[in-house]
């Protein structure tokens, strides 16, 4: 893919996932994990990663599930899908590529993972960025009719297999679009042709959804079990953290995200509004990049 020239491709034999990866950017240079979310794959950082390859050693994977990620089946309790066993995942891949402590960042379901890494592993974040998220404990706590209207399908793709799986798979390539477009009201025009392409060759098959699905199921289940483990026992993201929404998204509209985060981290937290929906990478990458940059420094 001429968009990650000068990137490798790996895959990663970790504990109950083979995870798929592009390695590349500027050897010796900082690490820089960057992770994707739904319904999504690491080419959401195509463009901001052609800005920062000569900044950072730069680690760009599919989450399980995701991509060209594996994607087995859900375990009843949807463990194999919670965002620590995700987060288990990201630290392996770290470990195998010789990365001790490294920079983070996550876009949605990314930024969920990011966030369980950050406060299950503390000593490997040396910083956090989290963009167009707020804690899921919170946003699960703060429901209401404006909230289940705008986020529909958290509500949706927890229903118990294979209701939301059957629904997708009538349509996945119009429901791809649909979830793609409809956060933001930016439509899909910021994402470029090749990019969809990869999105409809991931995402629309049989595996692929149910996946996603266990993703958001364990969301609602165990992985609030963890957060509110979490913040019972005190542990709270220890690093620097920083937080970005877009001003069309329902994050900015019905959250108080820099308060929220806030709360949850020991370190400083510092973040603004962007002028973006959801899909900030790839809709603001230069400014994402930048954003970063600016954060992200030794």
């Amino acid at each position: 893919m001429s968009w990650f020239d000068g990137f490798e491709a790996h895959r990663f034999e970790v504990p109950g996932a083979s995870i798929f990866a592009r390695v590349g950017g500027k050897p010796g240079a900082p690490p820089l994990l960057l992770l994707h979310g739904f319904p999504q794959s690491h080419v959401l950082w195509h463009r901001v990663a052609q800005r920062l390859a000569n900044d950072y050693f730069l680690v760009l994977p599919d989450l399980r599930g995701y991509g060209d990620s594996s994607k087995a089946p859900g375990l009843a309790d949807h463990s194999n899908y919670s965002k620590r066993a995700m987060a288990a995942d990201m630290v392996a891949v770290m470990d195998a590529l010789g990365v001790g402590t490294f920079y983070l960042c996550g876009h949605d379901r990314g930024g969920r993972v990011a966030h369980r890494l950050a406060v299950d592993h503390p000593q490997r974040v040396k910083q956090l960025c989290v963009i167009d998220i707020a804690p899921t404990l919170d946003m699960y706590n703060a429901t209401d009719m404006a909230f289940a209207r705008a986020y529909y399908h958290w509500f949706h793709l927890i229903q118990p297999t294979p209701v939301p799986e059957t629904m997708i798979g009538g349509a996945p390539q119009a429901y791809l679009h649909t979830k793609l477009g409809g956060w933001g009201g930016s439509g899909t025009t910021f994402i470029e042709p090749q990019a969809m392409a990869e999105y409809e060759r991931c995402f629309c098959n049989a595996e692929a959804i149910h996946s996603a699905c266990e993703d958001y199921r364990a969301s609602a289940g165990i992985d609030l079990d963890h957060d509110r483990a979490s913040r019972a026992n005190g542990d709270t993201i220890a690093c620097d953290t920083l937080v970005l929404w877009g001003e069309r998204g329902v994050v900015h509209r019905l959250f108080q995200p820099l308060a929220l985060w806030q709360a949850q981290c020991a370190g400083r937290v510092t973040g603004q509004t962007v002028p973006a929906g959801h899909f900030i990478p790839e809709e603001l990458p230069q400014e994402t990049a930048d954003a970063l940059r600016g954060f992200f420094a030794d």
